[in-house]
């Protein structure tokens, strides 16, 4: 499992030019579900993504989670992190998970964080989805899962 984690003053996801999600402070994380990723890597990433500290405190060190700030999390399926783009010029995708099982994970993950106190949207699985963010830094990360 791999997520891209950015953090942002605010985000907007429509589908169809209809608003699906929106967001305030906090996170948007692309999750891509790997061939063979199980609820183990799911729940190590619903571990650690509340706790990461990431935001500024009022000294301006960075100190503070999304938890501690308040802040919301935009969630989006994304498959291409599996992208092997190593061969000719068009990346191939064999290395991303199916997309029912893909899907369960991504869902699990969702619930996870909800049940970690964190206020979660969504994307819409398999959708062409169009995403409007303000990064905040920017600040980046780029988590997998252990294996």
């Amino acid at each position: 499992m791999k997520a891209v984690i950015q953090r942002v003053l605010n985000s907007v996801l429509t589908v169809d030019g209809k608003t699906v999600s929106e967001t305030g402070k906090g996170y948007v994380i692309y999750l891509g579900v790997g061939k063979g990723d199980t609820v183990k890597d799911a729940d190590y990433f619903i571990k650690k993504i509340p706790t990461l500290r990431i935001f500024s405190d009022d000294a301006g060190k960075i100190n503070l989670s999304v938890k501690d700030v308040g802040g919301e999390i935009l969630l989006v399926s994304q498959f291409t992190l599996y992208a092997d783009a190593s061969h000719g010029n068009r990346p191939d995708f064999m290395k991303a998970e199916l997309p029912e099982p893909a899907k369960s994970l991504y869902e699990y993950v969702g619930k996870g964080l909800e049940n970690q106190g964190l206020k979660v949207k969504y994307g819409v699985f398999g959708a062409d989805m169009k995403i409007n963010q303000t990064n905040d830094g920017p600040f980046t990360l780029i988590m997998e899962s252990l294996k």
